[in-house]
């Protein structure tokens, strides 16, 4: 009995190991199919959707069977959580399958880890019966890894300094005035000896014997108070203008003056409102709240003067000042050159004022004296634009703590260019959500941009191209490629660097010009990350 016994039992386990080795025989019934068919890393991760497809009459009603993802890459394997099925008659809570065989749909994801930019997605499967298990004699391929094109993103951000506002040629005006008394349009002896024409022939010797200074010409301006009928005071004006001219001459006679050119306004409201609203007249709010209501003079007159209480002293302090001309000479004044900027720079930096020291920065490519010169603008006037654009120079440099250190410094942190600065610095440090958040609060063109980056990073390449879009940002190019819209990805890249032959011959590959694909790499192999790469990127695998 006990040998019947154990001959059954032999039979029982040879029965149960040859239904386990039938099934892993016919392992090549079992397909797997992967989308996408060529694994992507996106936001350092590699993500797929797998098909398992079991046919008709392979599972065996009490077998389970398991089968396990793994990315098999240079330099080692990355295994991913297994997949367990059962038979119909396995009572365990697993995915089963009938014997008429199934297509199940499984989703694998997998940690990035370099080397894996050449690599296999393979899947190893186990069948188990009873307390019996066979694997698969062969691993069954699934795709083909990893593509890392979006590593091609250039994260070191966009921004730029402050502008200065240093004016290479500064107008100026040297300007004297003569009055008339009431309804007159005659120039008295007084006028024309006044300090204030005095003054105005001073000023012109000095202009003339200044080598910064050029005349351009020089205008007289004839008025009249806005006081009086309309049409009166428009003929006023023009006599005034003839009365002018010819006292202007008496006054210029030894002085150039370029040309001269005559005008005459008629009524001086724009006049008479400066003066109202720098004067403290009583009521002026209202005289000024008049002049805002109503466009038409012989109104704006009629109801000034209804303010009894304040005309007598519009008459007496506002309206003689407007009975005038006024000699204007335009002239232009010559700020120092670049030249006498880098000069003064070294020899005497401190005649420079803040708009000065700026421009100087700006004007030199020596990262030492642009901080020298910005040191010195914000030592002597606390320029906020020169400890920004400092810590612009910092980030050229590749100095993040010390552009930050830089922009803490700063009284108004809440400005755009400093916002997109702060999120550059985190973007760089691998500190995306916070960069995120930066770049939020930034509503120009570089926010957008540098947005774009995270984008890329994060796999929506549809919003990074909509960003980039016309922006001729290095990256625009990339975000292009990762949507496949090559020829505007081959019209966006304008340089002729190695990155910019990189992305080419990407393009050129992904067209199936291998001919091409060749000759941009040939440019690359002066770039020895770049060359690297080359050599084990899937763009490539197919002209290889």
């Amino acid at each position: 009995m006990k040998k019947i016994l154990t001959f059954v039992v032999a039979a029982f386990a040879l029965v149960s190991c040859n239904q386990a080795a039938k099934m892993a025989e016919l392992a090549d019934q079992v397909k797997i199919n992967c989308d996408p068919e060529v694994l992507e890393v996106v936001g350092g991760f590699i993500n797929a959707d797998v098909a398992v497809t079991f046919p008709a009459e392979w599972f065996h009603p009490k077998a389970k069977v398991v089968v396990t993802p793994v990315i098999v890459y240079q330099g080692g394997e990355a295994v991913g959580t297994p997949f367990v099925y059962q038979g119909e008659k396995v009572t365990e809570n697993y995915k089963t399958v009938s014997k008429d065989g199934a297509t199940i749909s499984e989703h694998v994801t997998f940690d990035y880890v370099p080397g894996m930019e050449k690599s296999q997605l393979i899947a190893r499967a186990t069948v188990y019966y009873n307390n019996y298990e066979v694997n698969f004699p062969n691993d069954i391929k699934i795709a083909d890894g990893a593509n890392t094109t979006y590593m091609l993103v250039c994260k070191d951000g966009t921004y730029e300094p402050m502008k200065d506002k240093y004016q290479e040629v500064i107008p100026e005006d040297v300007e004297a005035q003569i009055l008339y008394l009431i309804n007159s349009s005659n120039v008295r002896s007084t006028e024309l000896n006044s300090k204030d024409i005095k003054a105005y022939q001073e000023s012109m010797k000095n202009v003339m014997n200044d080598e910064r200074r050029t005349i351009k010409g020089t205008e007289i301006v004839a008025y009249a108070s806005p006081d009086g009928p309309e049409k009166l005071n428009n003929k006023l004006s023009s006599s005034r203008e003839e009365s002018a001219s010819k006292a202007f001459k008496t006054v210029a006679k030894k002085l150039e003056t370029g040309d001269v050119n005559a005008k005459s306004i008629g009524e001086d409201w724009a006049g008479f409102q400066e003066l109202v609203n720098a004067s403290n007249i009583e009521d002026k709010e209202l005289i000024l709240r008049v002049l805002s209501m109503y466009s038409d003079p012989a109104v704006r007159e009629r109801e000034i003067k209804n303010m009894s209480s304040v005309y007598k002293s519009l008459a007496n302090n506002v309206l003689p000042a407007l009975r005038r001309a006024r000699f204007i000479t335009s002239v232009e004044y010559q700020n120092y050159t670049p030249e006498e900027l880098a000069d003064l720079v070294e020899n005497n930096i401190d005649v420079l004022d803040e708009e000065a020291l700026l421009r100087a920065a700006a004007n030199t490519k020596d990262n030492k004296l642009k901080l020298t010169i910005l040191k010195q603008a914000i030592n002597k006037y606390n320029s906020e634009r020169a400890k920004f654009n400092s810590a612009c120079v910092y980030m050229d440099q590749e100095k993040e703590s010390d552009a930050k250190a830089m922009l803490d410094k700063m009284s108004n942190k809440d400005q755009c260019c400093v916002n997109n600065m702060y999120g550059v610095i985190a973007m760089r440090a691998g500190e995306n959500d916070k960069a995120a958040s930066y770049f939020a609060k930034v509503k120009c063109s570089h926010g957008a941009q540098n947005a774009a980056v995270l984008d890329i990073l994060n796999g929506n390449y549809a919003e990074a191209a909509k960003k980039l879009s016309g922006s001729g940002n290095c990256n625009e190019a990339l975000a292009l490629i990762l949507t496949n819209q090559l020829d505007k990805a081959e019209a966006a890249i304008k340089g002729s660097c190695a990155k910019c032959s990189y992305k080419k011959a990407i393009i050129a590959a992904r067209k199936g010009d291998a001919a091409k694909a060749n000759a941009e790499l040939a440019k690359v192999a002066k770039d020895e990350a770049l060359a690297k790469r080359a050599i084990t990127d899937i763009e490539f695998a197919k002209i290889r």
